[in-house]
């Protein structure tokens, strides 16, 4: 299976049926007068969020959805039928933008949940609604008015609670394969991750957040260098960020250097990922002894005071408890005052709002979807190493 997480679609509504022109003629009613009836309204396309669905490809495939005309009336004062609506179903986690006027129609985060996407046409109107006592034989009649149409960017962002970024190789699949029930592709060179990865990570009996682990970022990602920018939209819905840092990587990089790096790639994506909750966690700290372990986390600390620094190693278990408790009661602690303080929840959604409209737009400047026409790509044509790319196995799991 493919994952695919953007996708543009072209939706039109159904236009809505004309009004009938018709005066009623039988015999032995020699002044029958207008009958002719209204049209039907025309369909309309909405999204339907369906928790069963966790990737955009189908759209690879099926683009084009229009709804159902709405019937002309008749005579008799008979009214056409309306249009069906139809129901396009995307996974849950979907965003939707109007690629001609780049306006943010919606954002489907539970399932079940429908947008209106393109409204159908307005019925048109029978001459029998323009009988009056001064025009008993009106011949005026209005055509129904055509639905909309319109051409959709759709943008998957995965519902995490937690979302653990870093550079590649740092150790973010290792970490989320310790703590949840997750089994992400493990292995000893850059880029192991072509795809996020979700686990559910359980703290006692009844309490829990999904953690999604993306591809690592390089220099350039913001530009579209690498894998991560593809991809960085999956943590946009995170409540918190784990800036996943290695202690001793393999180049020799300076830990404040990685944190800078990957700091000013979340900036140029999208500003306000800097303003979410940002936690920094030295991973693998079992490479260092006691002294220098404390003289890293003390230097890290003071270079950004504001945030919380922990240490921790995924193969020894060292640090994880309190990763998982800290990030656990965290969670809880906004959940709870969303829940409570009206004016919190209404500065969460404002701010929400404003980093989906930065992810979308980074998304139109990094990388045009194939398929679209701002990709000018025949898809049919294009040759196997350019599929290769997106031809990636789904890593989607649960515990």
């Amino acid at each position: 299976m493919q994952f695919i997480d953007e996708a543009t679609i072209w939706v039109d509504a159904g236009k809505g049926g004309n009004g009938a022109l018709s005066f009623r003629r039988e015999k032995y009613i020699p002044k029958g007068g207008p009958d002719g009836g209204d049209g039907g309204d025309g369909g309309s396309v909405y999204l339907l969020a369906d928790e069963q669905l966790n990737t955009l490809v189908d759209f690879r495939f099926q683009p084009r959805y229009k709804a159902k005309n709405g019937q002309p009336g008749s005579g008799r004062n008979k009214t056409g039928a309306a249009g069906e609506d139809i129901f396009v179903k995307v996974p849950v986690g979907t965003t939707v933008l109007d690629e001609e006027t780049l306006e943010n129609l919606g954002d489907l985060t539970e399932a079940g949940e429908t947008l209106l996407v393109a409204g159908g046409g307005r019925r048109g109107l029978g001459n029998a609604r323009f009988k009056s006592s001064t025009n008993r034989a009106p011949r005026k009649t209005v055509p129904g008015s055509p639905g909309e149409q319109r051409r959709l960017r759709l943008q998957l962002k995965l519902l995490a609670d937690v979302g653990i970024i870093g550079l590649p190789n740092a150790g973010k699949s290792t970490l989320i394969g310790q703590i949840s029930a997750a089994n992400p592709k493990v292995a000893d060179y850059p880029f192991t991750t072509l795809v996020p990865t979700l686990g559910v990570v359980r703290v006692g009996h009844e309490a829990s957040f999904v953690v999604a682990d993306i591809p690592g970022l390089i220099e350039g990602a913001a530009q579209g260098q690498g894998l991560g920018a593809q991809f960085l939209r999956h943590v946009a819905r995170s409540r918190v960020l784990v800036h996943l840092v290695d202690v001793a990587p393999p180049e020799g990089t300076p830990v404040l250097e990685q944190i800078e790096l990957v700091e000013a790639e979340l900036g140029n994506y999208a500003p306000a990922m800097l303003e979410k909750e940002i936690w920094i966690v030295l991973s693998k700290i079992d490479q260092l002894d006691e002294e220098a372990r404390r003289a890293l986390l003390e230097t890290v600390q003071h270079a950004y005071p504001e945030r919380r620094v922990l240490a921790v190693s995924a193969l020894s278990d060292e640090g994880l408890d309190v990763l998982v408790n800290g990030l656990m009661g965290s969670i809880l602690a906004f959940r709870e005052r969303l829940a409570e303080d009206a004016e919190f929840a209404e500065a969460v959604e404002a701010f929400d709002a404003k980093l989906t409209d930065q992810v979308m737009r980074a998304a139109l400047e990094v990388r045009p979807i194939k398929g679209s026409p701002a990709a000018h790509v025949d898809e049919a044509e294009e040759d196997d190493d350019d599929d290769d790319e997106d031809d990636v196995e789904v890593v989607w799991l649960r515990d």
